[in-house]
């Protein structure tokens, strides 16, 4: 057998005691104040509970993965390790399917523990062996507290199964975890939070399979968060020991994983109760063993993997935070779509006061009759024209031409708010369809107005036709002609005012109006001017179209809360990148005040040439 390795560096730490015994022995006392390890840990935790990936985007899911990975653990290992610093150490036996794990925890602890067998995958739940007086350690359910305990064999993935072995020195344990590359979405799963929660991961594999990708893909996480690691490189022909040996440490060397010590096993037989003969194991049982009696060298251990892991928080969650501005970015981005769809609605509305495109078909022609026919002078002029026309309009059976004139105007104002809302649901519709955050978002009931639009504008634009009647009222209220001409006047004023509305020029007629019929527009606005005062007029036009504008401003803006609700449920708070980034800070700063990073990251004893190696 092979092995190789750096020296023991054992250097101690003021805040890592690595003492053995029962719970009640003592524990190591962190820094429990606001600014200390545990406490900014659990600030980060809330911090990344309370981040959101909701949208459809490239970086959506990794974080999401991340977070939940994050918060596996610091619940699993990180808080934990830091309340109870003098628990065992945990040992993570992890590898491919099939580089003998199971059989490899068996024959280090000198009893079967763990099922091993060839049908696969044979690990489907995680089995922790440890010396009987450490069990209690484990039971508590500190350390991996999602899982469940048993003392019985189990294939759910989500129990731990205890099992204790006098032949394992106390001060040690060993967790053996699911195949990293198992076929078993869970058991993979569960592997890699297992790994993580490990204070020394010790990886298996085999001769024929030590350069599978998946193992290397989990060293180099390991290599990134300092875990201290041990390799075994098992079922190795004896004539290609030398060879294949020498050809994986280049391969670790060339990860910067060269510290972590190798142990060759030979391929060999097992005896009847599934156990490797000892002399293939005996030179990774006395390493363990000498790691065992040693409080000093494991509190290394636990100082190199704790401070490693600590240190990649900080890079971890600054990703995490970028991901989160993404989210708000990219919620930003499609509430600008949608506001400038429905801006471009307002500035049709706009338009179509201003360019005199409201003042052609129906509402030109019913204001014509309702001018041409003297009715606007008449009603200026005594209160009997409001008892004439009601006699009027019952023997002919027809509204009066006021009557018809608001109705037109108001069909008018309807048409002209359906084309422009449908316009901006489409504009909307199509500009989240083109991003993949906006697609996923979309219903098509989105790419149309709102099935009540119309009724809604109907409404808003009969509040508007009353609210001009009392703009006339309240700007002639101390002038005699209102007094004399009373409400009948006012509504015939208040009609002319909302026609001053449809044009820019305020009555001023342009070459359209000429054209068709402005002559009675201009005897309409001598009146109003010489009731009102020319200034006075144009007041009441510019007043009645600013509150129609904002009318519509507010039934545009009802129609675009469609859209913009579902960027508000996906949105995840706008300080959420901030708050991570000030959390992971306030842990970094915790942490060299901690001293765990006094260390140079090399903590395991250098493996022995003994019992045969070569």
């Amino acid at each position: 057998m092979t092995t190789h390795g750096d020296p023991a560096i054992r250097s101690g730490a003021p805040t890592v005691a690595a003492r053995t015994g029962s719970p009640d022995a003592g524990d190591a006392a962190p820094d429990t104040n606001g600014d200390g390890l545990p406490a900014t840990l659990t600030g980060l935790r809330a911090a990344i509970g309370a981040a959101r990936f909701p949208l459809t985007l490239p970086s959506a899911e990794p974080a999401r993965r991340t977070a939940a990975a994050l918060t596996d653990q610091l619940d699993d290992y990180l808080l934990p390790r830091l309340a109870r610093l003098d628990a065992p150490l945990l040992v993570v036996v992890g590898g491919s399917t099939g580089a003998g794990k199971s059989t490899l925890v068996n024959s280090l602890v000198q009893a079967r523990v763990s099922a091993a067998g060839v049908l696969r995958p044979t690990t489907r739940s995680p089995v922790l062996v440890c010396n009987p007086a450490d069990s209690a350690w484990f039971r508590q359910g500190e350390l991996l507290p999602g899982l469940t305990r048993t003392n019985e064999p189990t294939e759910d993935p989500r129990t731990l199964h205890l099992v204790t072995a006098p032949a394992l020195p106390a001060g040690l344990a060993f967790l053996d975890a699911p195949d990293i590359d198992s076929v078993v979405d869970a058991n993979r799963a569960l592997a890699g939070q297992l790994l993580a929660a490990a204070d020394l991961w010790l990886f298996v594999t085999t001769a024929a399979r030590y350069a599978d990708a998946v193992p290397w893909e989990l060293l180099r996480s390991a290599r990134a968060r300092g875990a201290a690691i041990a390799m075994v490189l098992d079922r190795v022909p004896p004539e290609a020991a030398d060879e294949i040996a020498a050809h994986l440490s280049e391969m670790l060397a060339a990860q910067d994983l060269g510290a972590a010590p190798l142990f060759v096993l030979p391929e060999t037989w097992v005896d009847g109760q599934g156990l490797l003969p000892n002399k293939a194991t005996a030179p990774l049982s006395a390493w363990f063993a000498r790691l065992a009696a040693d409080a000093e060298a494991r509190a290394a251990v636990v100082r190199q993997t704790l401070d490693g892991a600590l240190a990649s928080l900080h890079p971890t969650v600054e990703a995490l935070a970028e991901a989160a501005d993404e989210q708000v970015t990219t919620a930003d981005a499609l509430d600008d779509r949608v506001r400038a769809a429905y801006r471009g609605a307002r500035r049709s509305v706009e338009e179509g006061l201003q360019d005199g495109r409201l003042l052609r078909g129906e509402v030109l022609a019913r204001w014509q009759e309702f001018v041409g026919t003297g009715e606007f002078f008449r009603t200026l002029e005594a209160r009997i024209g409001r008892l004439r026309d009601r006699l009027v309009a019952a023997v002919i059976g027809r509204p009066a031409p006021a009557a018809e004139l608001r109705n037109a105007i108001e069909s008018q104002l309807v048409t002209l708010l359906r084309g422009v809302a449908s316009e901006a649901a489409e504009n909307a519709y199509t500009g989240w369809r083109a991003h993949p955050a906006g697609a996923a978002l979309l219903e098509p009931a989105l790419a149309h107005p709102s099935d009540d639009l119309p009724e809604r504008a109907e409404r808003m634009i009969r509040d508007w036709q009353r609210g001009v009647l009392e703009l006339v009222k309240a700007e002639g209220g101390d002038r005699r002609f209102v007094a004399r001409t009373a409400a009948y006047a006012v509504n015939a004023t208040g009609l002319a005012v909302m026609i001053a509305v449809f044009a820019s020029t305020a009555f001023i007629p342009t070459g359209l109006e000429v054209a068709t019929g402005a002559g009675t527009t201009v005897a309409a606005q001598a009146v109003l001017q010489a009731i009102f005062g020319d200034q006075a007029v144009r007041t009441l036009a510019n007043k009645a179209r600013a509150d129609l504008l904002e009318r519509v401003g507010a039934l545009l803006d009802a129609e675009a809360a469609r859209f913009l609700a579902r960027t508000d449920e996906a949105r995840p708070g706008a300080d959420v990148g901030a708050e991570l980034r000030r959390a992971a800070g306030r842990v970094e700063v915790a942490r060299h005040r901690s001293g765990l990073a006094d260390g140079d990251g090399r903590a395991l004893p250098a493996p022995t040439s003994e019992g045969g190696t070569r």
